[in-house]
């Protein structure tokens, strides 16, 4: 049987990417969006040109209000393909948010937790129950909560310690489902996450691939196909855990 897997943000950076790895390996992908509706477009023709499958569908994750009507259009989409359920989630969309101390904003921390937390935590619970026995539930955290970067991104690093705690709890809920629920976190990775630095700055990348074992920034690339490792079959034994992939920046 083919698997399925949703991948929250899936149409532009890390999701993209994890989209594809995931569509390469033979899954029926499902990408969210919430104003990028034709990068997400583009990601669903990449995988048809391919041979595979896919299909796009709007989600605001910090409008957890319109999450039963979201699951409606995915069972749809499910029911399309002849598919009982689904094999793979990925609490993957994001955002970023600058805040120094002095200069954060309540509104700031409210997004932050909103997409960050709030989000994650309530959609998987509505998905939960299309989730197939001996499936996958993969959260996307970040380097940042091992290592102490830019000061703006205390309130993002908190937000994603939050999700790796959680992360744990959910592995434990979902264990007698045989559920495998690990949290993936990403080193400095070139996208346009946080306005693009890591990708455009060459000083700025010069500067993490000095500290980084192998010596460069990750690419997108990188993150999908490691997510794509974690979800698969091979790794259903393994479940509660942060597995990084940074390429051992500041070991």
């Amino acid at each position: 049987m083919t698997r399925t897997a949703l991948v929250t943000g899936g149409s532009r950076g890390l999701g993209r990417a994890t989209a594809l790895a995931l569509a390469a390996d033979g899954t029926d992908v499902v990408v969210t969006y919430v104003h990028g509706a034709a990068a997400a477009d583009e990601v669903v023709a990449k995988i048809h040109a391919a041979g595979g499958r896919a299909a796009a569908l709007a989600l605001d994750t910090s409008a957890p209000e319109t999450f039963a009507a979201f699951v409606d259009a995915l069972r749809g989409v499910l029911a399309g393909w002849g598919a009982p359920g689904l094999h793979v989630l990925v609490n993957n969309a994001g955002v970023a948010a600058h805040t120094p101390l002095g200069g954060t904003t309540a509104a700031a921390v409210d997004e932050l937790y909103a997409i960050h937390v709030r989000g994650p935590v309530l959609l998987t619970q509505e998905v939960a129950p299309l989730l197939a026995d001996g499936g996958h539930v993969l959260n996307v955290s970040i380097g940042l909560t091992r290592f102490v970067g830019a000061p703006g991104y205390s309130v993002y690093a908190a937000m994603k310690g939050a999700v790796e705690v959680w992360t744990r709890y959910l592995a434990k809920e979902l264990g007698p489902r045989r559920i495998a629920v690990n949290a993936i976190a990403p080193g400095a990775t070139a996208t346009d996450f946080g306005g693009g630095v890591i990708r455009d700055d060459e000083r700025y990348r010069a500067m993490i691939a000095g500290g980084s074992a192998m010596g460069r920034v990750g690419e997108p690339d990188d993150i999908g196909r490691a997510a794509a490792a974690i979800v698969s079959s091979s790794l259903s034994w393994v479940t509660g855990q942060r597995i990084e992939a940074s390429g051992g920046q500041l070991l």
